[in-house]
């Protein structure tokens, strides 16, 4: 099996496109990590895949609490080989109601969140000169997005950022690449207005059909993989066609 032997966090693994993700990678022999802010959340979905899963309260916008999972992570498995940086949060504002609180509250989860877990899975994944980092950007990062300014630069961050630190970190064999997915059937999703979108953009998608969680995973986990050695610093879009990337 592809992750035998392989120990991941994924962050905000309790529900949505992180869930989907954790239970393929444990069917396929991997340990992993659910690293969310809901602990109850996250626990129950650990205890449900069973096997090897745990989880761990994270707030990915904590440097204190980013660097107490991966403590936690090194002394229950020895080592670190995959991080999936999928949490975020999905506001719904217009433009003229966000205040820079709201700006900084996106921001300090969506992006300053993914370079904290890069920097510390980084360090432990140096050490056995092997890593697989796969960061969940969008496709409104394409689209710009109307109701989700700082949502669209963080995600844009994201989207720069995981360029960038491709380039850095390739010499110690770890790679960095960069998923968009597009309006996906997730309970987050249908807590916001955002659900009201999706006849919108199955329209506008050249492949029809509304967007699961799980069908995002083969992407994710191709790049999670040894399959992917000589892929980085890449976006793969898992959005139907929707922006034809």
């Amino acid at each position: 099996m592809r992750f035998t032997d392989r120990v991941a966090i994924i962050t905000g693994a309790g529900r949505g496109i992180g869930e989907a993700v954790a239970r393929q990678m444990s069917a396929e022999g991997g340990t992993v990590v659910i690293a969310d802010i809901n602990a109850e959340r996250g626990d129950a979905t650990a205890m449900d895949i069973g096997g090897s899963c745990f989880s761990v309260r994270t707030d990915i916008s904590d440097p204190s609490s980013v660097a107490a999972l991966h403590h936690s992570v090194a002394e229950r498995c020895g080592k670190l080989d995959i991080v999936i940086n999928n949490a975020s949060l999905v506001p719904y504002q217009k433009w003229e109601d966000i205040t820079f609180a709201d700006w900084r509250k996106i921001l300090s989860v969506d992006l300053d969140g993914v370079f904290l877990m890069c920097k510390e899975s980084s360090n432990m994944m140096r050490k056995n000169s092997y890593g697989r980092i796969v960061n969940i950007s969008s496709n409104t990062v394409m689209l710009g997005t109307p109701n989700l300014t700082h949502y669209v630069a963080a995600k844009g961050g994201v989207y720069a950022f995981t360029r960038a630190l491709a380039t850095e970190l390739g010499k110690y064999g770890i790679t960095v690449n960069n998923i968009c997915p597009g309006l996906t059937d997730t309970d987050a999703n249908w807590e916001t207005p955002h659900h009201e979108a999706f006849d919108l953009v199955e329209g506008m998608q050249a492949l029809k059909g509304r967007a699961k969680p799980q069908y995002h995973v083969p992407s994710i986990l191709f790049l999670a993989s040894e399959e992917s050695h000589w892929v980085t610093g890449s976006t793969v879009v898992t959005d139907a066609g929707h922006t034809r990337h």
